[in-house]
């Protein structure tokens, strides 16, 4: 491994992406990388060989980078807190969605994760507010009706005049068992529960569903 200069960063190694092979025996430079390639690989939707490019990229590119990089980590980790209305997040006590008054305050629509609240917004169709669950009912890996939010948003009908519930879960097994649990606890309450309509793929995910698709769902949502 050569080091050499470039602008801005006089500490950039001239490495290809790739193996860790031929590092292993300078510890004190192979050690980092593999650890960074670990945590890396982590992250959604990243393998090893994706965290590997990730991690020499990071090596070699200027210092600021990485710099601004881990402080933009720490100060979202800081910053951000649940909404104290959709348990969506925001870096306020309420998130500006609950906030705005021009929103159809009749209409919840139910996700599972914050970035299917984004996806659905993206879309452009839906005007109502949302609640967060933070995940779907999963007993074989020990997540129950106490785990979400589930206990917010039965609060939250009971104080407000909601008239329908939108339960907008992906259609995986896991989703339909969290939405047919949920319609029997709203429908309790004399609220009308639907579902997005067909046109999300079964087993898919709705923050890969693409806007359009999400749009027709949501107006031909059915009854549960």
């Amino acid at each position: 491994m050569r080091r050499q200069r470039s602008p801005g960063n006089t500490t950039a190694w001239s490495c290809a992406p790739g193996s860790l092979r031929g590092y292993e025996r300078d510890g004190a430079v192979a050690d980092p990388i593999r650890r960074l390639t670990q945590l890396l690989a982590k992250l959604p939707g990243i393998g090893e060989k994706t965290a590997t490019r990730l991690a020499f990229f990071l090596m070699r590119a200027p210092e600021s980078y990485a710099q601004e990089l881990g402080q933009a980590i720490m100060e979202t980790r800081r910053s951000m807190r649940l909404c104290s209305q959709c348990c969506g997040l925001t870096t306020e006590a309420t998130c500006s969605l609950c906030a705005d008054e021009r929103r159809d305050r009749g209409t919840i629509c139910v996700v599972a994760h914050p970035q299917e609240l984004l996806a659905i917004e993206k879309a452009g169709t839906y005007r109502g507010l949302y609640h967060v669950l933070h995940g779907v009912l999963a007993p074989l890996d020990g997540i129950g009706p106490e785990d979400l939010k589930i206990a917010e948003l039965l609060r939250r009908l009971q104080a407000s005049a909601v008239q329908e519930v939108i339960l907008a879960l992906a259609p995986t097994v896991e989703g339909e068992a969290t939405a047919l649990y949920l319609a029997k606890l709203v429908k309790g309450t004399g609220i009308r529960v639907t579902r997005l309509a067909s046109g999300v793929p079964i087993g898919g995910e709705l923050e890969y569903t693409d806007p359009a698709t999400l749009s027709r769902a949501l107006e031909a949502r059915r009854e549960l």
